[in-house]
C-alpha cells in the first residue's frame, strides 16, 4: 500500500516517500479518497471528455466543459467552479490542478468571446485562488501558487469623468507568468503584467509591473527586493 501510494504521488514529484510515522489507517483514508476522486473523473469521460487520469474533488462545477482540454492525471479540488468560453480557451497542462473552492473563469462576456487561460504542465494553484482569462493568463511549467492568489487579466477604464466607470470600457493586455515560479498567498497579479522565468513573488504583493527573471518581488505595488543567487535558481 504504501509504495502504491508513492507512485502515485511521484507522477508529481519524483522524489516523494511516504514518512513512515503515518498509520495504516491514514494511507487507508488517502487512498480510498484518491480512487473516489478517479471515479469522478471517469464519470467525466463517460459525459463525452477523455482527459486521462482526471481526479475531481467533491461539489466540483463546470461551464461548458467541452471548452476545456485537460492533459493528464489534472486534479481538480472540492467546489472548484470551471468556465469555459471558446474551443480550447481553458487548457490544464499534464499533471496540473487547482486546490478547494478555486474560480477559473476565461470570460462571462457573451457578447464578445475573448481571453484564455493556459497552464502549464506541473501548475498548481492554492485553493481558494482566482484566475480570470478576458485579455489572455499564461502560467509556465512547474509554477504554484498559495492560497487566494488572483490574476486580473482585464482592467476597468476611468479617464473620462463625465461618464459612469461602469460604461467606459476596459482595456485587456493579458497577463504571462513563466516557469518554475512561486507566487505566495494572497498575491494579486493585475493586467498587463509579466513575470519573468525563476521567480518568486512574496506573500500579499499587488503585481502591477513585470517582475524580470530571477528576482525575489514583493511589497505593494510589488517592487524587486533582490535577484536570486545562481545557486538557488533550476534550470533542467
Amino acid at each position: 500500500m504504501k509504495s502504491f501510494l508513492e507512485r502515485i504521488m511521484r507522477l508529481r514529484n519524483p522524489a516523494f516517500s511516504v514518512d513512515p510515522r503515518l498509520s495504516v489507517h491514514a494511507l487507508w483514508a488517502a487512498l480510498c479518497a484518491h480512487w473516489i476522486r478517479q471515479a469522478r473523473g471517469w464519470r467525466r469521460m463517460l459525459h463525452g471528455r477523455r482527459p486521462f487520469g482526471l481526479s475531481l474533488g467533491r461539489g466540483v462545477q463546470f461551464f461548458n466543459p467541452r471548452d476545456v482540454r485537460f492533459g493528464r492525471h489534472v486534479i481538480i479540488g472540492d467546489y472548484a467552479y470551471i468556465h469555459a468560453l471558446g474551443p480550447e480557451s481553458l487548457v490544464f497542462g499534464d499533471q496540473s490542478g487547482c486546490g478547494a473552492f478555486c474560480r477559473i473563469v476565461t470570460s462571462v462576456q457573451f457578447n464578445e468571446v475573448t481571453g484564455h487561460i493556459r497552464l502549464g504542465r506541473n501548475v498548481w494553484i492554492g485553493d481558494g485562488s482566482k484566475l480570470g482569462g478576458a485579455g489572455g493568463l499564461e502560467i509556465g511549467d512547474d509554477t504554484f501558487t498559495g492560497q487566494y492568489v488572483t490574476f486580473h487579466p482585464e482592467n476597468h477604464r476611468f479617464d473620462d469623468p463625465t461618464r459612469l466607470m461602469r460604461l467606459q470600457g476596459v482595456t485587456r493586455k493579458g497577463i504571462k507568468v513563466g516557469r518554475n515560479c512561486w507566487i505566495g498567498a494572497k498575491v494579486t497579479v493585475c493586467d498587463g503584467v509579466t513575470i519573468g522565468d525563476h521567480c518568486v513573488i512574496a506573500a500579499g504583493a499587488v503585481v502591477t509591473r513585470d517582475i524580470p527573471a530571477n528576482h525575489l518581488a514583493g511589497g505593494v505595488p510589488a517592487r524587486v527586493i533582490r535577484p536570486l543567487t545562481p545557486s538557488t535558481v533550476y534550470d533542467p
